[in-house]
């Protein structure tokens, strides 16, 4: 049984609907002939701006041409209540009730056959074969969509299962030119366009642009995503990309080395800006109360606790987060002293062999409670007087992908250098002992989680920038996935496959 369609169609498939449906594709979509080609270049133009570009549509109820990009058509579509329009380019049905195109079935066969006799009645075309020009007859019977016969429709009942990509597929994999110590932004744009949420909204032509110049970054990072997934393999010049960059985060601009921890954070916030009137008005599910694509990725919520000495109240905030940033031993800021001993353990999937510090070790103390002294006094709402307090960070909500920085570079008063601790990572990541919610339990004596809660919290790894070098001088690298199991580097315009151990033994 295949799934029920738009509802609202119904309301459409009254009277002569067919024949009226056929009357649009004929003379405003495929336009078979001179004359109908004719008509359509003088008649379809938008009938509030005049515009013949901008996806034009017709209402299905009426004789009106409105731009999709301008949301011409869509004022109509609200004032009069006619909620289906057809895209004059394309022959798509759009329902501005479900904001989605929409399959109908009899819809789709009457646009398949006016598209079969428009393509017959397109005349003769050329083309070459063994050195002798040949003329055929008919654009449509040689172009004419596929259908699967009965004995290939057989043969698919019988192998249902989708084939595995094989090993040596690199479709969406490619290099990009540094254009001068533009490593730290090709390092974040490798991640992002490997990111599989954001693939899937930027190849799906989701983003709606209300921005009236090319200035527009998400306009920008989809077409990146359909350079990169377009098969080509040369390298891509992100010339464009570096432009708005330049143009939107003007602390990046210029040639100079720059820090690709603060690109990603810079990027997030323009591509946020830019993708404002993606959100369809829908009520957000995230401490940023932004609906965009990037929110719906990247935001999580961390909880801060204060709990005054003296009364153990507890004052709590939720505030947004893109990204965690995690100190780390040798830094100097006090480490808490977290390792397991020397005998070799294994925690969240990340081995502790020698004291060595783990992503899982950076986190708890990133978590722990930490005494805020004498000097960092707050005000408690239940002793009405300062008093000396601990402050605990937790998560309360968790982003779809997290982002962890480990604080490698360190600018203070005194020192100025990078931190080469090693740090190991896991495939696999649970974020169940950081969560609020585990704290609560902890302190309610309850230290049973349910089985959906527990995996809700897992992460598997798919992205990892490393840095060579020194804070003067260095350089950007990446490990992503392509696959479950296959990772590439990627080294500006160079790619290489690489291994598990490569991925885990880098400097993350």
């Amino acid at each position: 049984m295949s799934p029920a369609g738009c509802p609202h169609v119904n309301g459409f498939k009254v009277d002569n609907w067919k024949q009226n449906l056929r009357v649009i594709y004929q003379c405003f979509v495929w336009s078979g002939s001179a004359e109908t080609r004719k008509r359509k270049a003088k008649s379809c133009v938008c009938h509030m701006c005049g515009a013949h570009l901008n996806r034009l549509h017709s209402c299905l109820y009426c004789v009106f041409f409105g731009c999709f990009t301008k949301k011409h058509i869509h004022e109509h579509a609200k004032n009069k209540r006619h909620n289906l329009a057809i895209d004059l380019l394309y022959g798509g049905i759009y329902c501005f009730v479900c904001q989605d195109y929409i399959y109908d079935k009899e819809m789709e066969q009457i646009a398949k056959e006016e598209q079969r006799k428009a393509w017959k009645l397109q005349g003769p075309f050329l083309f070459q074969h063994d050195n002798a020009q040949c003329t055929k007859q008919g654009v449509g019977e040689k172009y004419s969509t596929w259908e699967p016969t009965k004995r290939e429709l057989e043969l698919l009942r019988h192998n249902p299962k989708r084939r595995k990509m094989t090993t040596n597929c690199t479709i969406g994999l490619r290099g990009l030119i540094n254009l001068g110590n533009t490593c730290f932004m090709n390092c974040i744009v490798q991640a992002l366009t490997h990111t599989p949420l954001l693939r899937d909204f930027f190849l799906s032509d989701r983003h709606k642009c209300e921005m009236q110049s090319n200035s527009c970054l998400v306009c920008e990072m989809s077409q990146l995503f359909q350079e990169f997934y377009s098969g080509h393999r040369s390298p891509h010049i992100p010339f464009r990309l570096l432009h708005l960059v330049w143009t939107h985060a003007r602390h990046l601009a210029g040639y100079e080395q720059q820090d690709a921890h603060e690109f990603l954070i810079a990027a997030l916030d323009v591509l946020h800006r830019h993708c404002k009137g993606d959100d369809n008005g829908k009520k957000a599910n995230n401490p940023n109360n932004c609906n965009c694509i990037i929110d719906q990725i990247f935001t999580g919520g961390l909880q801060s606790d204060v709990t005054c000495q003296v009364c153990h109240g507890v004052s709590t905030t939720i505030d947004p987060f893109w990204d965690i940033s995690l100190d780390l031993p040798g830094s100097s800021t006090p480490f808490w002293p977290l390792s397991p001993g020397g005998d070799g353990s294994t925690l969240n999937g990340e081995s502790h062999l020698s004291g060595a510090t783990t992503l899982t070790d950076c986190l708890r103390r990133f978590t722990r409670p930490e005494h805020l002294g004498s000097g960092a006094k707050i005000k408690c709402s239940g002793c009405h007087s300062y008093q000396e307090s601990t402050k605990q960070l937790t998560m309360k909500k968790l982003p779809i992908v997290a982002c962890f920085h480990l604080k490698r570079f360190e600018h203070s008063a005194k020192l100025r250098r990078k931190i080469i601790t090693y740090v190991s990572f896991p495939l696999e990541l649970d974020m169940t002992p950081f969560m609020a919610s585990s704290k609560e339990n902890r302190m309610n004596g309850q230290y049973q989680q349910s089985v959906d809660v527990f995996n809700d919290n897992k992460y598997s790894l798919f992205a990892v920038v490393n840095h060579q070098g020194t804070l003067e001088s260095g350089h950007y690298t990446t490990f992503i996935r392509q696959h479950m199991d296959q990772w590439f580097k990627c080294d500006d315009a160079i790619i290489t496959k690489a291994s598990n151990k490569d991925v885990l033994d880098s400097e993350g």
